[in-house]
């Protein structure tokens, strides 16, 4: 760190320099990063709902894999000539899209669930074929186009609604929102923030630089991840990760290297001086947290999903762009700057009784003769707040799923209104039988028609669609004369038969609507139950091979698959984390503590999640209606990882500070007190900032962003006042000289006396 500093400070012109030219290059990569993201989770081995999706591609010829919704609510029924006449256009302009397989419709098969119980409202079907498909949501703003363009068109047609939803639009809008949420509020937090720097510093330059940092570590990165997306998929939820850790972590290393920089240039050094002993305290700090931090990201890089291993790679560059910034642009900056970096003194004169360390030393002086009380309080306390984690539901949340104000969520509500939002998400089961026979010989039909019947026999299930669904007056006779004849069944059926049963007759699919009051963890349960039936086995389909997919199939997949590996990312980030401090600080003792104080941050705000989300406890504050009775699996996975080294950059903040005062009196107590009164306003701006940054997220239009912004604000709160100021300065006074071992010797000690 000292030759670094050196090599700095020498040619900070040219390190700054270079800096320019990187952001000239990175700006307008970073402007673009959104068009190469994708809004889905997905898990990246071969679950088995991927596996349905690639054979519905392979086996038949038109697979409903994909498909747009629109929905059209009118001010009259649909047996009105201005009504048919805009319906019959709108399904003509959709299949004509060169994307577009076919267009299925209540005119088309006079199914009433398709249709609103007043005939005001229906929805028709446009399967998106397999070449354009690859992703989905990028035929979105065509076909919205095409559709909005032909009602406009259409006369009578102005007293209509019409809605484009479907999965691919809910993916398209999600994506959209999402990049519009991180942009919002990346901008709403700066001024908030740029408050609290003000306040930090009393200089108006000094508060700018952090901001310069974290924004450009923010540019940095975002370019960085629009290169990793031409290798690896990346989700969307990126995005809110890098804006959301590069403000947080960019503002709060500057923030430690400037406090210190200006220490030193208060003690007479020179500018160069002061910049070169500030790297090689404040920086090596950096240096420590930015790797605590990255421990955490690179865990995620273990997990089977999209979502995770994305936001496991955009943490890793953020930090890593950070903390290169932090050690290079910003000390450079400051040999630089000088005493300008105090500019304008009047300010600080005006905000100098922010930093007086009176009262802070005041409440170090009562924690060091009341240790045993102050821990014992705090510890109930973190038990308090904690408890309410004993209750959490992973799953899906019941509502705020989809961003709201979209269109794809308007019209997913149009269709809920009407009880048919379940043909949005089908649960789709295949089944596929051994080579060289067929799924619908005579045997079989006996076995789908008692699989249909145990479908049609849960009340979570409104209606299923399958090959012994096509009439409700043919008897099992009828299925097996039917389908004796594939060829002319097929001719007899054709739109169904190349969308549910295979040319070769071997493959065939069963899709199950949810009833509308069936909520998202009851289709997760809904898909358990029937995996548990085709374990179980069926007679009459007992050399079948039955799978199943769709959106519910796949959240589960996702699920089982993160939790699978949770338990491992928790045992390297403890493991990794406590090796690390280990080395750092040469002590065993400190290490284990670390760990287990930041435990008590990451239940606690687990434990808020629970309360506030599943349970519904303050949630209309963040604009959900009600209990979301779930937390998404993706949730805790990140607000672990991310609070766990974003918690241990306050502790190696307070540890350095008092190893240095150990290192320098030999004295325990005095050691931990100093630190607490030194690092506290410091620990408490960088909290303030990162408490700003994390809650503009809480008020999202994005639910998983709304959880994760909460989760980590209030897990910073939790971690800056509660564990920092009183429970690890109260176990550091409790320890005594054992904090230290065996990086220093332990002769018998000496009464200590606190006072200098």
């Amino acid at each position: 760190m000292a030759s670094l500093a050196h090599f700095v400070v020498r040619f900070r012109f040219f390190v700054v320099a270079a800096w320019l030219i990187v952001a000239a290059v990175v700006v307008p990569r970073a402007a673009r990063v959104d068009e190469a993201l994708q809004a889905s989770g997905q898990s990246l081995r071969e679950t088995e709902s991927e596996v349905v999706k690639q054979l519905m591609l392979e086996n038949f010829q038109r697979p409903t894999v994909s498909f747009m919704v629109v929905v059209i609510v009118g001010p009259t029924t649909i047996d009105s000539l201005a009504y048919h006449r805009l319906l019959t256009t709108l399904a003509d302009v959709a299949v004509a899209q060169p994307y577009v397989d076919q267009v299925v419709s209540f005119l088309t098969t006079s199914d009433p669930a398709m249709l609103s119980p007043d005939r005001t409202t229906t929805f028709f079907l446009a399967t998106l074929g397999n070449g354009s498909s690859a992703n989905p949501g990028h035929v979105t703003p065509d076909f919205r186009r095409a559709i909005h363009e032909a009602a406009a068109r259409t006369p009578d047609a102005a007293g209509f609604q019409i809605f484009v939803t479907g999965n691919p639009a809910l993916d398209y809008d999600s994506r959209e929102v999402t990049a519009e949420e991180a942009k919002r509020a990346e901008i709403n937090s700066l001024l908030p923030a740029a408050g609290v720097l003000v306040l930090a510093f009393g200089a108006l330059l000094a508060a700018v630089l952090p901001i310069v940092v974290g924004v450009f570590a923010i540019s940095c990165a975002l370019a960085a991840v629009q290169v990793a997306a031409a290798f690896h998929p990346m989700s969307v939820f990126v995005l809110t990760i890098v804006t959301m850790i590069g403000l947080a972590v960019g503002i709060d290393y500057s923030l430690l290297i400037v406090t210190r920089f200006r220490e030193e240039m208060n003690r007479g050094q020179s500018s160069k001086e002061a910049a070169v002993r500030t790297m090689r305290t404040a920086g090596k700090a950096v240096v420590t947290s930015g790797l605590t931090v990255m421990v955490g990201f690179a865990t995620l890089l273990l997990t089977p999903i999209i979502e995770t291993r994305s936001v496991g790679i955009g943490g890793l560059l953020v930090v890593t762009a950070a903390v290169m910034l932090a050690i290079t642009l910003l000390p450079a900056g400051l040999a630089i700057l000088g005493r300008a970096i105090d500019w304008p003194r009047w300010l600080a004169r005006r905000l100098a009784w922010y930093h007086k360390p009176a009262a802070w030393e005041h409440w170090a002086r009562w924690l060091s003769n009341h240790p045993a009380r102050a821990l014992a309080i705090g510890l109930f306390i973190a038990a308090v707040i904690s408890a309410p984690l004993v209750r959490i539901q992973i799953g899906l949340p019941i509502r705020g799923w989809f961003p709201e104000g979209t269109e794809s969520n308007d019209g997913a509500e149009a269709m809920e209104r009407i009880g048919s939002v379940g043909a949005l998400l089908p649960i789709r089961i295949l089944l596929q039988s051994p080579h060289g026979t067929k799924v619908v010989s005579s045997r079989s039909i006996s076995g789908l028609l008692r699989l249909t019947d145990s479908l049609m026999a849960d009340p979570r299930i409104a209606a299923v669609r399958g090959p012994v669904n096509l009439g409700t007056r043919m008897s099992r006779l009828a299925y097996i004369g039917l389908y004796g004849d594939l060829d002319r069944a097929r001719e007899r059926y054709p739109d169904f038969f190349e969308t549910y049963v295979s040319r070769d007759g071997r493959t065939t699919l069963v899709d199950a609507t949810l009833a509308d009051t069936t909520s998202y963890i009851g289709g997760m349960d809904v898909v358990r139950r029937v995996r548990g039936l085709a374990a179980g086995g069926i007679p009459g389909l007992d050399s079948v091979d039955i799978r199943v997919g769709g959106f519910f199939a796949a959240s589960l997949d996702l699920q089982d698959d993160l939790l699978g590996r949770f338990p491992m990312v928790i045992a390297l980030v403890l493991g990794v984390t406590a090796v690390m401090l280990l080395i750092a600080f040469r002590s065993l003792l400190v290490p284990i503590k670390a760990v287990v104080m930041n435990l008590l941050s990451v239940t606690g705000a687990f434990g808020l999640l629970v309360l506030v989300f599943q349970d519904g406890f303050g949630v209309k504050l963040f604009g959900i209606d009600g209990a979301t009775e779930a937390v998404y699996v993706v949730i805790p996975v990140l607000v672990f990882a991310l609070v766990f080294g974003l918690s241990m950059d306050y502790e190696v903040f307070l540890l350095s500070r008092m190893k240095e005062a150990f290192d320098r009196t030999h004295k325990n107590d005095l050691a931990t007190m100093e630190g607490l009164s030194v690092t506290a306003s410091v620990i408490t701006s960088a909290a303030a900032i990162m408490i700003i940054v994390f809650g503009a997220f809480a008020f999202s239009r994005v639910l998983a962003a709304k959880m994760l912004g909460f989760g980590l604000a209030v897990a910073v709160f939790l971690d800056a006042t509660l564990i920092r100021m009183v429970l690890v300065p109260a176990f550091m006074h409790i320890a005594g000289r054992w904090n230290w071992w065996p990086g220093v010797p332990l002769p018998p000690d000496p009464q200590e006396n606190p006072d200098p």
